[in-house]
């Protein structure tokens, strides 16, 4: 894809939400159900939250939307956060946050309707969802003179045209991102619970002996290069002690 130095910003920020995407962040408040006896260091759970819109909570507790992130039709339902489109959209759901000593994240969500011609193995870097980590505040090369760099993160993602337990790289952020389809082709309509130890792929991917602490949390949906549209949701997320 050709770029020019006249790139406004929201060209710029394209490039890098579908970068973070696979072209190839939502937190919960401090205190949200955190259990130390069990090793959750936190958690936030979108099933407890009034049925409607998802908008106005989701921006009170100061969560960014990006690019198309409000036409994804944000929603709270008995399934929890609900994110869905007809059509051809990327949105990206995002805040800081600073949680430190986390080894694993648990995420309990599912997939309504896939998009059709998503393909990893052939480099079509779809996703219904994803949620994506970024760790420290160091910015590592994207890879481009015209997208932003950042720090590295690990995105997880549901599919069913990838495989699972291969560390993906797209076309930036090769030195400093991954993807990873956990768990890989989840039945339409059925909640799976996919359990990832991000501080240790964080070492592995990375070739790193220290772990800085998570900074960003974000929830993903791209339908770009794909039809038929997608719907997914998001019950929980768990931040759990090394």
């Amino acid at each position: 894809m050709q770029k020019s130095l006249e790139c406004n910003k929201d060209s710029l920020f394209r490039y890098f939400t579908l970068a973070l995407l696979g072209m190839a962040c939502l937190v919960p408040p401090a205190g949200s159900g955190a259990d130390t006896a069990s090793g959750v260091i936190d958690v936030i759970d979108f099933t407890d939250k009034a049925h409607g819109s998802a908008v106005e909570w989701l921006e009170e507790n100061g969560y960014d939307f990006r690019l198309d992130a409000k036409a994804l039709e944000p929603r709270f339902s008995e399934k929890g956060l609900v994110l869905s489109t007809d059509g051809v959209k990327v949105g990206l759901i995002e805040k800081k946050v600073r949680l430190s000593d986390v080894g694993r994240v648990r995420v309990t969500w599912g997939v309504d309707e896939y998009p059709k011609g998503a393909d990893w193995e052939n480099e079509v870097y779809r996703v219904p969802i994803a949620v994506m980590f970024s760790f420290g505040d160091e910015d590592i090369g994207s890879g481009s003179l015209f997208v932003p760099n950042m720090p590295y993160f690990i995105s997880l993602f549901l599919s069913r045209n990838a495989e699972g337990d291969k560390g993906y790289t797209a076309e930036y952020y090769e030195k400093g991102g991954r993807y990873f389809c956990q768990p890989c082709s989840p039945p339409e309509g059925k909640t799976v619970t996919t359990q990832f130890d991000v501080a240790n792929a964080f070492r592995n991917q990375f070739d790193k002996s220290k772990v800085p602490p998570i900074t960003t949390f974000g929830i993903q949906m791209n339908t770009e290069d794909t039809h038929g549209g997608a719907r997914a949701y998001i019950e929980r997320v768990e931040f759990i002690a090394r």
